[in-house]
């Protein structure tokens, strides 16, 4: 068995955040299959220390540290000057002490292999690795993310952010054994910007037990987006269903309502709670909301990586139109575990769901079908643990 050292941009807790979620479900996981792990992570919110009795089960040290500070100046200053891109010293990093822990949980001999969760948060601590054998899970290139607003908004300062991303992510990851995102378009992204790059290619997992069809019978008409609210892509999706999808599904069928769930919801989505949109803020179980939906629908027209929600309405059985942005990494086959549809062609296609109950139930079974067979977090961490294998021997 493997004493695994985590290093990450987050805790593993609440679970409403995706980028949390991962490491909780990989944590339980690995601790499952017999391994042994150590957590440093930095912290956003006081909240974080509060929360550690939640997954101290599954960590045997835990060490919180506060995220430091990126000023503008100091991220120029790196991509300028490459010597200062990989400080080997705790006073030159961005968080001296992380870059001080990692050395001490590095040289102490224990770990078979480290595992970052972050991107530019955290891909400043090889030198403190020593000879540890290391990978980094980023979850996303955020280039990919850029470049995709850029294509709905073309601002200088998104260009800026791009050009400095773009080459960021030419250097943050090539000297790790492996770089992990969680879809095929995130790779393609990344080894554009250096195809010289080891990158794989690991989904995100949904829990099967916590996440399957419900004895409840679906509503008639009920369109159904859930997601973390301060994560704009979901804003966006979220508006774009309200102002523009809806209103054309409603032409043919009237009695359509459309159910907008999740996270802190910002006053432009609350403006639109009326007799055809209802606007919950976040729930205290999403489940019922997925198992009573008579269509989940996801118009995403931003954003990168795997999309959490999609596969968590798939394992649910719910009937899923999704983007193909919102499709990224989920292996979704035309009309039969799920329907794809680019956002200007989103009302047809709901409209088409919502009449034809035979298509919905042959979504609903080959979607929950679809997850079990590739999306279980138990696939997940054996495709991790075979990595690690790897890399140590390496």
């Amino acid at each position: 068995m493997l004493r695994v050292l985590l290093i990450s941009r987050c805790p593993p807790y609440p679970l409403h955040l995706g980028d949390r979620l991962i490491v909780w479900h990989l944590a339980e996981e690995l601790v499952r299959r017999g391994h042994t792990l150590d957590l440093l992570a930095f912290t956003q919110s006081p909240d974080d220390v509060a929360d550690i009795p939640q997954y101290a089960h599954l960590f045997d040290q835990i060490t919180l540290l506060p995220e430091p500070a990126r000023p503008p100046h100091k991220i120029m200053a790196r991509l300028l000057f490459a010597g200062r891109r990989f400080p080997r010293r705790a006073g030159a990093a961005w968080s001296p002490a992380m870059w001080q822990a990692v050395a001490e949980h590095a040289a102490s001999g224990r770990y078979a292999v480290a595992h970052l969760f972050g991107g530019i948060h955290v891909y400043e601590i090889l030198h403190a690795l020593g000879r540890l054998p290391a990978l980094i899970t980023p979850y996303e290139s955020y280039s990919l993310y850029l470049q995709r607003e850029l294509g709905l908004q073309r601002r200088l300062a998104t260009r800026l952010r791009l050009w400095v991303t773009q080459r960021y992510e030419g250097f943050m990851f090539t000297p790790y054994a492996r770089a992990v995102v969680v879809a095929q378009p995130d790779r393609a992204a990344l080894q554009r910007i250096a195809p010289w790059l080891k990158v794989e290619v690991i989904p995100n997992g949904i829990d099967l037990g916590t996440f399957q069809p419900l004895p409840i019978e679906r509503d008639p008409a009920t369109i159904l987006f859930t997601g973390n609210y301060e994560y704009a892509p979901n804003v966006d999706a979220a508006l774009l269903l309200a102002r523009t999808i809806l209103p054309q599904v409603r032409e043919q069928i009237p009695s359509a309502r459309l159910q907008l769930v999740g996270h802190a919801p910002p006053p432009s989505l609350t403006a639109l709670r009326s007799d055809a949109i209802d606007v919950t803020g976040r729930v205290a179980d999403i489940r019922p909301y997925l198992a009573q939906a008579t269509v989940y629908a996801a118009p995403l027209r931003l954003g990168a990586g795997i999309k959490n929600k999609v596969l968590e309405a798939l394992a649910m059985g719910a009937p899923v139109v999704a983007s193909p942005i919102a499709a990224d990494g989920i292996s979704i086959s035309q009309d039969f575990s799920g329907v794809l549809a680019a956002p200007e062609q989103f009302a047809a296609a709901l409209v088409r769901l919502l009449h034809d109950a035979g298509l919905r139930q042959r979504l609903s079974v080959n979607g929950r079908t679809l997850i079990e067979a590739r999306y279980s977090w138990t696939a997940v961490a054996a495709q991790y643990e075979r990595l690690y294998r790897s890399i140590a021997g390496e």
